[in-house]
């Protein structure tokens, strides 16, 4: 049997557990009034997260057409077989999907391209592809890039 020092302690303990009343009507109206900011703070920043997806998805799908458009055409300016000539092309209507319809979550893409060889050189050409979803982004995106004829591309 335990000393009674030891079962005092161990009662006086449990008694000051089971003394304890709760929460008070204060307390329980904080909380809620923090968790309702709480809430109201995530559901504020929803709209704009939103808003950030959807500006991403349009400019990872635009990257996409502008890189493809400067590859094929790089492709075509490298072989020495192809009459390439100066000038603006576009804008043209591309679907992401690249179906001749519009499929469901399509939009369609503007893409407009430029080739000039001003002060290049001979053989050589600058490509300007600018890429735009109007009327969401007028203005969209543009890269470059300087391709040379490469003999070893003949075909």
């Amino acid at each position: 049997m335990p000393p009674l020092r030891v079962i005092l302690q161990e009662e006086h303990m449990l008694r000051s557990l089971c003394n304890k009343t709760g929460m008070g009507m204060i307390e329980v109206l904080i909380a809620i009034l923090l968790t309702a900011v709480g809430l109201m703070t995530i559901l504020s920043l929803q709209s704009t997260s939103l808003r950030t997806v959807g500006k991403s998805d349009f400019l990872g799908r635009a990257s996409g057409i502008l890189y493809n458009e400067l590859e094929r055409n790089e492709a075509f300016i490298m072989n020495p077989s192809n009459l390439v000539t100066a000038g603006t092309t576009g804008p043209t209507p591309v679907l992401v999907s690249y179906q001749p319809a519009a499929v469901e979550g399509d939009i369609t893409f503007q893409v407009t391209t430029v080739i000039d060889n001003n002060g290049l050189g001979a053989n050589t050409w600058r490509v300007t592809v600018t890429v735009t979803w109007p009327p969401l982004n007028p203005t969209g995106i543009t890269e470059n890039i300087v391709v040379a004829r490469q003999e070893r591309y003949r075909f």
